[in-house]
């Protein structure tokens, strides 16, 4: 929308990850190097974890468009909220391997094929797991036990694990002992800093042909750093908005002003109502926590008709007894 009129020649803040638009930041190009020397060794697992929108998944595309020349197969599963026996289902779909109808001791079986069939062609199969922060540890444990295929000089699966901060917390547990010893490297993806948040910005801006219009000021790329804390997707987030707005308004320029005006929007819409409040179901993941608006005023007739209720139950209760008394005085006439 906003492409043509500012001379772009594609969208530059989409959420969608994208190779194209990597930036390799210190901390980017770290766990790319990570990724790399696991690639080389060609066992074990490679651990890669960060925030939600650090950038890991564009990470591991930039890895895929890297490695294509390579002969390796590589197969990724992202929807990881599933049981043990389920997450070997899914790898065997992501490698194409039938896997319906089967017992768990075939669906092994042609897995192990598959990956001998492979090492005969000369290929290395590579497993990417994305939000292995969802994968409980008897799920894990499965994976780990897929590294147990090995000829009698290499591992015939290798995997890398891409999850959120608190799967650390997964590894530590005691019966993680043998996933850490078949751990090979690990890396934490953190936030850019101010700096890099700028130049990220201009990056994704140069590589759709950005030609300075729209100027952006120091304050506004500094405004946008402290509102995102750096987060490469909260980035996209606001600048697309930042840009939209831009174009609608035909502003050629960016401050401190326009940055703003945009921030206190996205925290309107993000505003409860007057007089309502947020519930959040404490039996919920963390992930999938639905929210549910309750306005207070018909939570308060509620309670005043359960209390209305109540009392009434009360009176009858008292009344019972007394009723009881007087039936027995009448029969005793």
């Amino acid at each position: 929308m906003y492409e043509s009129y500012y001379g772009l020649s594609a969208k530059p803040f989409q959420l969608k990850p994208d190779p194209r638009f990597f930036f390799g930041s210190k901390g980017h190009k770290r766990a790319m190097a990570y990724l790399e020397y696991g690639i080389s060794q060609g066992e074990g697992f490679i651990v890669i974890t960060g925030e939600v929108g650090a950038g890991k998944t564009t990470l591991m595309r930039n890895l895929f468009r890297e490695i294509e020349s390579q002969n390796i197969l590589a197969a990724q599963i992202v929807n990881t909220h599933v049981g043990a026996d389920d997450i070997l289902r899914l790898v065997a779909a992501a490698f194409g391997v039938e896997y319906e109808d089967t017992s768990k001791a075939a669906l092994l079986t042609r897995l192990e094929r598959f990956l001998r069939q492979c090492e005969k062609q000369g290929k290395r199969a590579l497993l990417v797991v994305d939000e292995a922060q969802n994968l409980t540890p008897r799920a894990v444990e499965e994976l780990r036990m897929l590294s147990n295929f090995q000829t009698d000089d290499r591992s015939l699966l290798q995997t890398f694990l891409l999850g959120q901060p608190e799967f650390r917390r997964t590894m530590l547990g005691d019966d993680m002992k043998q996933l850490l010893q078949r751990v090979i490297a690990s890396y934490h993806l953190g936030p850019l800093d101010a700096g890099e948040t700028q130049s990220y910005i201009e990056h994704r801006l140069r590589t759709v042909g950005w030609k300075n219009d729209p100027v952006i000021d120091e304050t506004a790329y500094e405004m946008i750093f402290e509102f995102t804390g750096g987060i490469p997707r909260k980035i996209n987030s606001l600048c697309d908005r930042l840009f939209l707005m831009g174009y609608l308004e035909e502003f050629h320029a960016f401050g401190e002003n326009e940055v703003s005006q945009v921030i206190t929007d996205i925290r309107q819409e993000f505003e409860l109502p007057k007089g309502a409040e947020i519930i959040q179901r404490p039996d919920a993941s963390e992930e999938l926590k639905e929210l549910a608006t309750i306005n207070l005023e018909n939570v308060q007739r509620l309670g005043k008709m359960e209390r209305s209720i109540v009392s009434v139950i009360d009176a009858l209760r008292k009344m019972l007894p007394a009723t009881k008394v007087n039936n027995q005085q009448e029969d005793e006439k």
